[in-house]
């Protein structure tokens, strides 16, 4: 069967997407990874306060589930064009079998990962990103901790600290690395996010945690878990100007997000610079990308929250359902200013809290940069010294980037500290496969 679209991503931006060309008559499948619809934001199988907009998702979820293939607990690895022009999305099932599906257009609406900075002590057990213990708890309803500090920067720590504390959690603090004016230079755009604001605030102030400026978390002490770190004054460039210790067993630390864009760099898709400087895949006023057939929505084109991952993918939706004729109807009006409104808000967002270069004073020598590998700080200089100039020679001379992950959690920090911006990911296979799943693969006669 060839579907006359398949969305890959069961978040805001997929199921926005899926929706509006489903209605318009297309034939739709809608394969995400989870074991339910909703992507980070939305997780709420357990979520003692459900996260806003949450009901016009689950409506928006249920209209989809009649009117469209819902593959969930699908996991693709691969997007590639076969010769006679039709896409196909590899994905494994939760069985690890190999499914290909077919499709005339593609939608990707894949979202995006925590932006992690490595620290001494970042690798022992308790230290977690900011998503990943709102992942737990939204998901499962598990604690992360008992004694939680929250680090990093960005709004995102707050409703991930009200969450917790919310649960139980004793938040030891909000440490916020940057000055925290936000969005104080940009009244108006701020103003439609004012009262979510002010929620977190009187949760925070309800539970007694308390939001500490031009603070970071810059070291985790423990023998085999964390047992304290230790929480540092910044100046306005991140540079330590005195520390203090915090005792702690757990740490949520996050500094942004990374869109996840490699199905769209296997196909060609080209990219730009986000205002961050993380790649993200370039579109057209219809959310289209450079190669014909394939559309993006939500992160993937450029972080800004829910409300403009929805507005992406009901233009995507739109623009998909015109170009296969079941529609003559653009997005309206009042979704592409709707847009417009929510970029600009997400990139005064990106402008308000950016990660400042004193983070690379925090390393020791001995800090670990990428994990998987155990690569310490020392060796990376070390390939620099051998005349290693730029990310992917840093990767070839000390492997940073090899490991289980590929790079998703040292990526960003290897380019920073190679002294350029991120680059576009280019894996011909996006997520962690089997061999066996590859052999199934090989004997289907319709794979390519």
């Amino acid at each position: 069967m060839t579907y006359d679209l398949v969305v890959i991503g069961g978040g805001v931006a997929g199921v926005a997407g899926a929706l509006t060309a489903a209605q318009a008559g297309l034939r739709v499948a809608l394969v995400d990874s989870a074991t339910r619809l909703g992507g980070q934001y939305f997780r709420h199988s357990a979520d003692p306060k459900p996260a806003p907009g949450l009901d016009r998702f689950l409506r928006q979820a249920r209209a989809l589930d009649s009117r469209a293939d819902v593959l969930l607990r699908h996991q693709v690895w691969s997007l590639v064009r076969e010769p006679d022009g039709d896409l196909v999305v590899h994905c494994t099932t939760p069985e690890r079998k190999a499914v290909p599906v077919r499709a005339r257009r593609v939608l990707i609406a894949t979202g995006a990962h925590d932006r992690p900075l490595p620290f001494p002590g970042w690798d022992l057990p308790g230290v977690l990103t900011a998503g990943g213990a709102q992942a737990l708890l939204k998901g499962n309803g598990v604690v992360a901790g008992r004694r939680i500090a929250v680090a990093g920067t960005g709004p995102f720590l707050l409703p991930v600290a009200s969450g917790l504390a919310g649960a139980g959690a004793r938040v030891l603090g909000v440490f916020e690395a940057n000055g925290g004016l936000g969005l104080a230079r940009h009244p108006l755009l701020a103003l439609g996010k004012a009262g979510e604001a002010a929620g977190y605030a009187a949760d925070m102030a309800r539970h007694r945690v308390p939001y500490r400026r031009r603070q970071a978390v810059v070291a985790a002490h423990g023998e085999r878990e964390v047992e304290a770190v230790t929480v540092a004054r910044l100046d306005k460039d991140w540079n330590v100007l005195s520390t203090r210790v915090v005792e702690c067993d757990t740490v949520a630390v996050g500094y942004g997000f990374v869109p996840q864009i490699e199905l769209g760099v296997q196909l060609g898709c080209e990219t730009r610079h986000d205002v961050d400087g993380s790649p993200v895949l370039a579109v057209d006023a219809g959310q289209g990308t450079s190669v014909p057939g394939v559309w993006a929505a939500g992160e993937p084109t450029g972080v800004g929250g829910w409300r403009l991952s929805e507005a992406e993918g009901r233009i995507a939706g739109s623009a998909i359902a015109a170009d296969s004729g079941a529609s003559d109807a653009a997005a309206p009006g009042v979704l592409l200013r709707r847009r417009e409104r929510w970029r600009a808000f997400g990139e005064a967002l990106q402008r308000a809290y950016p990660v400042r270069p004193g983070w690379q004073g925090w390393l020791r020598d001995d800090t670990l940069v990428c994990r998987c590998e155990e690569v310490p700080l020392a060796r990376v200089r070390e390939a620099q010294d051998l005349g290693a100039t730029d990310a992917r020679s840093i990767k070839l001379l000390a492997r940073p980037g090899m490991g289980w992950c590929q790079g998703r959690i040292c990526g960003y920090a290897v380019s920073c500290l190679a002294g350029e911006p991120p680059q576009a990911p280019r894996r011909p296979i996006a997520q962690p496969v089997t061999l066996g799943a590859l052999a199934d693969l090989s004997h289907d006669p319709t794979a390519n």
